[in-house]
């Protein structure tokens, strides 16, 4: 293992002795910008931790409403586990351009939540542990490009907009109580292993 890795299950360690910050739920934000490796980070660390994830892409109405995901996160989440509510989201159909169907949210000890904007202020409140995972700009933008086509750049730099707005005014990373590198140079098992920056 290289210096600055962690293993997945030391993290996931860490997660389980912060106390619940809604109601009796552990809340895990995974922030930081897209492309940068969080849902892969969130499916690792929620089998070790037996945690539903509920991703942020699925509250965000549409390209353009990277500000609008905090606010319903805190509505349609954070706020009812706090006061012992079942949590449950509108999904948003990225193809039909409108909210679908409500999700229920599981009842776990844990709960992940994956995506930009997940650990903005006005959730943090509710929060026990805050991820911070980022890689440089051009790794990023590739993977979406890879993962979404080549016919969705404008709408990755639109978004790469929002996000640099927002992080600047939020100074998520500063406030992380860890931060990863999404794309690092070391040698190390990703499977096992994050690296931290």
């Amino acid at each position: 293992m290289v210096d600055n890795a962690m293993r997945i299950d030391d993290l996931a360690e860490r997660i389980r002795r912060t106390p619940p910050g809604a109601g009796s739920t552990r809340v895990v934000a995974i922030d930081g910008p897209a492309g940068s490796g969080k849902s892969t980070l969130a499916a690792r660390l929620a089998g070790r931790l037996a945690a539903p994830i509920v991703r942020m892409d699925d509250l965000y109405p549409g390209w353009d409403g990277l500000a609008a995901g905090p606010d319903r996160l805190l509505d349609w989440v954070l706020e009812p586990l706090a006061t012992g509510r079942p949590a449950r989201y509108r999904r948003y159909d990225w193809e039909a351009g409108e909210y679908a169907e409500w999700v229920k949210v599981p009842s776990a000890s844990t709960l992940i939540v994956e995506g930009c904007a997940s650990g903005a202020r006005l959730g943090a409140p509710y929060l026990s542990f805050l991820i911070w995972v980022a890689a440089p700009r051009d790794v990023r933008m590739r993977r979406g490009i890879e993962r979404d086509g080549e016919v969705f750049r404008p709408h990755w730099e639109r978004w790469a907009a929002q996000e640099q707005v927002h992080f600047a005014a939020e100074g998520t990373a500063g406030r992380a109580d860890i931060r990863i590198d999404g794309a690092p140079a070391a040698a190390h098992d990703p499977e096992r292993e994050v690296v931290l920056q």
